[in-house]
């Protein structure tokens, strides 16, 4: 037991302190902040997360086994392609071990087993995809160097492991991550965050943590980058998480509050952050073992949450912005707009007359579609095309955002606009070249105006074409949401676009027809 002078110099002075800044503060502190001894709770995290790794690994490894042997049998029960020539047993085995090891390489290679949490499950499908077919490589190459001219492979085995390890290995890593977002929920393997900032940025992140148990974060505290006499600042973003959230103190404590509440990670959320602020906070951890990360709210205008490195004859260059959709870019997406519009007509048309009849048959005094105008490309007007789902007489006091339970929908209306239905005939739009599948959603005139002379960069997003579904939208950010925080995700969409990125947009807009919560 510590005598109380003695817990005393282990402890800073809170009031003190608060005049105590930059590097005066992580100097006057090296003195306040005990050694780090052995964390067990920390270990034990890193047990779980270990073993869970492991785990993953020979499940996987189990897994592709066992589609490699499904892929045998199919071949030896369709006669398709030529005779079936069974490999001896001990090909069989030699192949089959080789095989699973040079696709679970291949996995590692494709980054599979260093995916962080919260990752999209389209990228890890997209990433199992193209480890299966690098694998798949692999292992003919790999077998072919052990066994030499004695080794035969077969296409159709090859076609059939293809797909069945992707199909098996993707149900089984959903089975997986339901298990381990079940144990980081009951609070094993959690990392404890410390946030430091206040106002939006903070309610954001915590908005988020509290949303998503699954994720297995836990917010153990707050701490305040505002001056001490303006601590009433401190206390906005504590109503925004399910859980209440502590304001511990000020910057200047922050070591003594990484010990206290044993942190696993420090997210820097301050607004308008400068180098020499960031530069302290590093000082202040440099001897805990804490991970530091950054929010990336300096460039929130930017929307760079990938920033790259090149070189200008030697010089190194961070690009903080840049262009996706130009030269052959611009081709690519209007191939996959015509042939993804053109796909979706054919396959929806039954969807599509039966809705058009009902609109008539529940409501015969309004017309089917809904025609209005909105703003597209380089500010330029177009018409949209919708299914009616709002009375007749819905904007006769003029136009406005559609709300929660808003009572101009018909009943019709609130079954197709909770499902997306209402925008099916955009993919005409899409046709006539007016929109793409995937974009900026497109605003009515006198809302572009308005938030063209409020938000910064706004006209940005009238660059390129207004889409059925976006990156704004497939995060949530539908309905009465934020329009800055849509805004920044349009942005982050225009200079960040590539086929897959679309391909994936669309993938996870399916998904969310039936779970977004802000469709109505």
């Amino acid at each position: 037991m510590l005598e109380q002078g003695q817990r005393k110099e282990l402890e800073p002075d809170l009031d003190s302190s608060k005049e105590a800044t930059g590097q005066n503060a992580a100097a006057g502190l090296s003195r306040l902040v005990p050694v780090p001894k052995p964390n067990r709770r920390r270990q034990s995290r890193d047990a779980v997360h270990f073993g869970l790794s492991s785990i993953q690994i020979l499940l996987d490894f189990g897994v592709v086994a066992l589609a490699f042997i499904g892929a045998y049998w199919l071949r030896s029960k369709i006669q398709v392609g030529g005779e079936f020539i069974p490999l001896s047993q001990n090909h069989r085995l030699s192949f089959l071990a080789l095989s699973c090891l040079a696709v679970i390489v291949a996995f590692y290679n494709r980054g599979l087993y260093s995916l962080k949490r919260g990752y999209s499950k389209v990228d890890a499908f997209y990433r199992i995809c193209s480890g299966t077919f690098f694998g798949l490589i692999a292992a003919i190459a790999v077998n072919s160097l052990v066994f030499g001219p004695s080794f035969i492979y077969s296409r159709q085995i090859l076609l059939y492991g293809l797909v069945l390890i992707i199909g098996l290995v993707t149900i089984s890593r959903l089975i997986f991550s339901s298990m381990v977002g079940w144990l980081y929920r009951k609070g094993i393997g959690q990392i404890r965050l410390l946030i430091i900032g206040t106002g939006e940025t903070t309610s954001r992140i915590l908005r988020k943590v509290s949303d998503a148990p699954e994720l297995g974060y836990r917010v153990v505290g707050l701490i305040c980058d505002t001056p001490a006499d303006t601590e009433h600042a401190c206390l906005a973003p504590l109503t925004t998480a399910k859980r209440p959230v502590k304001m511990l103190g000020h910057l200047n404590q922050l070591p003594f509050f990484i010990e206290r509440h044993r942190a696993d990670e420090v997210i820097v959320a301050m607004g308008a952050v400068s180098q020499e602020q960031l530069l302290d906070v590093v000082a202040l951890c440099d001897d805990l073992p804490v991970s530091v990360k950054i929010y990336p709210d300096a460039f929130q205008l930017i929307t760079t949450n990938e920033v790259s490195i090149s070189e200008l004859t030697g010089l190194p260059l961070v690009s903080v912005r840049d262009v996706g959709l130009r030269g052959t870019n611009r081709v690519l997406k209007r191939a996959l707009d015509v042939g993804v519009s053109l796909t979706a007509l054919v396959a929806l048309s039954p969807l599509m007359l039966l809705t058009a009849i009902l609109i008539k048959l529940t409501d015969p005094r309004g017309p089917v579609f809904y025609l209005q105008e909105r703003v597209g490309l380089d500010g330029k007007p177009f018409t949209v095309m919708k299914f009616r789902s709002m009375r007749i007489d819905a904007e006769a006091s003029g136009p406005g955002w559609t709300t929660e339970n808003d009572p101009r929908r018909t009943r019709l209306g609130m079954f197709i606009r909770r499902f997306s239905i209402d925008e099916l005939p955009q993919f005409i739009n899409v046709l006539l070249g007016d929109m793409s599948v995937v974009g900026p959603r497109p605003e009515q005139p006198k809302f572009v105006e308005q938030f063209s002379q409020t938000i910064p960069r706004y006209m940005r997003r009238h660059k390129e074409k207004a889409g059925i579904t976006g990156w704004a939208q497939v995060n949530g950010l539908r309905g009465n949401t934020s329009i800055a925080e849509r805004t920044r995700y349009d942005l982050y969409y225009i200079e960040n676009w590539s086929v897959f990125f679309d391909l994936k947009i669309i993938l996870k807009s399916i998904i969310v027809i039936f779970t977004d919560k802000n469709a109505y």
